[in-house]
């Protein structure tokens, strides 16, 4: 149990302390105990307008290198797209610590809600390039060792179920001119969450088919549930069967290799993946090709049954 708290403890990157009373001399000397005595200045926050004018000072510099979301497109040198993903990086981190206290408002910021998302949309390109190029290019870059801390941005609450709450709500929002209007602006803005939720980045696309192809001739909640279930569940069999087609894969024992990953969360050994293919490759290539497949396997499960919550057919 205390290790759980520990681990607890060390993902998270700001709290509130509600209420010292007349504690404060204790606290600090038992911040200076168990750390240094200067950590009671890192522990103990400043005042809301600190941060407020932190955030806002930061913004300025996020503006200098990247005066607009759409700018980060034209950065032509990777010192460039670095010097954005350190500025960004720090707005997150400082709004992180805004969004603890009782009194946040957006209004306060000098950057609103949505052009923040934009950028952030434009953060993980970058952050889904480097990665690219990492399994892809053994050409180094001074991206390779950025620390994108993506789990500041990571919200529990933001999964497929909840967008196709989402969606649902627009397919039952009726035909009238005000409703289509305001149904348009609403699909805006779930595909923007598509873009600015790393973790359901690998489905943006799809979402994007399904509402492009689909969400117009829906009418209810419990019609878009269930079209969207036959979609994914389509699409999810036609991924798998198009990666078994590339790689010569025996699909009953490479749905068994999935199965195995999912449950013990350990990567399957070369062997166990060489074992999955119908005709197997000569000694030089069996590592390569088991980190390829066991690659490909990752990206098809993040896809396809990761971040899905209570998502089912009604």
């Amino acid at each position: 149990m205390a290790a759980k708290k520990v681990d607890a403890l060390q993902k998270k990157s700001q709290g509130n302390i509600v209420c010292f009373r007349n504690l404060k001399e204790r606290v600090d000397e038992a911040i200076a105990l168990f750390s240094d005595k200067e950590a009671r200045d890192k522990i103990l926050m400043e005042p809301y307008e600190v941060y407020v004018d932190e955030f806002n000072a930061a913004v300025m510099e996020l503006l200098k290198i990247t005066p607009t979301p759409s700018a980060v497109d034209r950065l032509e040198s990777e010192d460039d797209m670095l010097a954005f993903v350190q500025a960004f990086r720090n707005l997150i981190r400082i709004k992180n610590v805004l969004t603890t206290f009782n009194e946040f408002s957006n209004d306060d910021l000098a950057l609103d809600p949505q052009r923040f998302e934009d950028f952030k949309s434009k953060y993980l390109d970058i952050h889904d390039r480097v990665k690219s190029d990492q399994d892809t290019e053994p050409k180094a870059s001074i991206l390779d060792e950025v620390d994108f801390e993506l789990e500041l941005i990571r919200r529990d609450n933001i999964n497929v179920a909840y967008i196709l709450a989402l969606l649902g709500s627009i397919a039952a929002a009726g035909d009238d001119e005000e409703a289509v209007a305001d149904a348009a602006s609403r699909q805006k803005a779930v595909l923007d969450i598509l873009g600015s939720e790393e973790r359901l980045r690998s489905k943006r696309e799809l979402i994007e088919e399904f509402v492009a192809s689909y969400l117009p001739g829906l009418q209810s909640e419990d019609e878009t549930k269930n079209a969207f279930w036959a979609f994914w569940t389509r699409k999810r069999a036609e991924a798998f069967e198009e990666l078994c087609q590339d790689e010569g894969l025996d699909a009953d024992a490479f749905s068994a290799l999935i199965t195995a990953y999912q449950f013990s969360n350990k990567e399957p050994l070369t062997d166990e993946i060489m074992a999955a293919i119908k005709t197997p490759p000569g000694i030089v290539k069996r590592r390569p090709t088991a980190r390829r497949i066991l690659s490909k396997m990752v990206d098809y499960i993040e896809t396809f049954d990761e971040q899905l919550g209570d998502l089912e057919a009604a």
